[in-house]
């Protein structure tokens, strides 16, 4: 008994004194001593301090925001005319003001203004339905290949129309489906009557709609290509032993995995809503007639440019911003309702 106690007292006597600090310490032994004379936490840099830190990134991102100061926020100012009768030759701000005289197309419902926001929001019913899910299930198919060089190839090709502009495209969908085009050619060979395609008024929504799936559903599949590729494999690993198959993987992993992203440019083509393409458009107008291709972008165009209502057309496009701008506020709003984080946080 004396022999114990003469052991334990010598292992007491032989404890550093670092373990006596780790022990006593909140960190594990020895942290208290490698942390002394560090403060308990940094000081925030000055905005002036991070500027100087960052200096090489802000010029890089300089000509992008002089561009866009230039060509987005310095046009603001033009809305001035929607409230005055403008004058081109007039000095800018020195024309007649009318106040809201110029909003009276849309107060008083005229018929032309009307027609023209009819046709926006039906093309863009349509193109929410059947354009917005495309690069989506475009993706989904992409991603289900096994083969990365059969991926890169195809992926090449469908990335090639986003770089056409809208006269090639419509070119081309004249040489395709015009009167004199590849398919009533053939048609015309085979004594078949021909059909007109790019002149039937009835038809033009689903010639807008299937000219726009074909030129940037390939380029829209790469946000949702890194989208898939953040998904953790171990989710879908772990879907397969619980016996899910390929199509319970899809609804139960990967449209979750992606549903923040999809949501997220939802909300911004509601803000996009009332711009259905004005170069599409005005490039066939002359083919259909106004009635049935009148938007709101090219009811501005026609009275604005063409007619010199330069004041009517200004606040059609105020009213239109203002909207968009609603429409953003509003659904980012529903996301955080939700739980989503939508376009921008609380």
């Amino acid at each position: 008994m004396a022999r114990t106690d003469a052991i334990n007292s010598l292992q007491t006597d032989r404890s550093t004194p670092s373990d006596s600090v780790g022990a006593t310490g909140s960190g594990p032994p020895g942290a208290a001593g490698s942390d002394a004379g560090l403060p308990s936490s940094a000081k925030p840099l000055s905005w002036w301090a991070r500027a100087r830190r960052d200096k090489i990134l802000l010029l890089m991102a300089l000509p992008g925001l002089v561009l866009l100061l230039v060509f987005h926020y310095l046009p603001l100012l033009g809305n001035l005319i929607a409230f005055q009768e403008y004058l081109p030759f007039v000095p800018f701000g020195r024309s007649a003001w009318v106040g809201l005289d110029n909003f009276a197309v849309i107060f008083n419902g005229d018929q032309e203004f009307l027609n023209a926001l009819k046709n926006t929001l039906l093309i863009t019913l349509v193109q929410v339905i059947f354009v917005f899910p495309a690069p989506i299930a475009l993706a989904l198919l992409l991603n289900s290949l096994l083969s990365e060089r059969i991926k890169r190839v195809v992926q090449s090709v469908l990335y090639l129309p986003h770089f056409l502009s809208w006269v090639i495209v419509i070119a081309i969908f004249q040489q395709i489906l015009g009167g004199s085009g590849l398919i009533n050619n053939f048609l015309r060979s085979h004594g078949i009557g021909t059909i007109d395609f790019l002149g039937n008024p009835d038809g033009f929504i689903a010639l807008l709609t299937s000219q726009v799936i074909w030129k940037d559903t390939g380029w829209g599949t790469i946000l949702f290509l890194a989208a898939l590729t953040q998904i953790d494999p171990g989710l879908y690993e772990a879907a397969r032993v619980d016996g899910a198959s390929r199509w319970r993987q899809l609804w139960h992993v990967t449209v979750p995995g992606i549903r923040g992203l999809i949501i997220l440019l939802l909300i911004l083509r509601l803000g996009d809503s009332l711009t259905v393409g004005f170069e599409q458009i005005i490039l066939q107008q002359n083919l259909v007639g106004r009635p049935a291709s009148e938007v709101l972008d090219t009811y501005v165009y026609n009275n604005g440019v063409l007619a010199g209502q330069w004041g009517v057309s200004a606040a059609v496009g105020l009213v239109k911003g203002l909207v968009a701008v609603v429409l953003v506020i509003g659904a980012n709003k529903i996301a955080h309702i939700f739980g989503e984080a939508g376009v921008y946080q609380k």
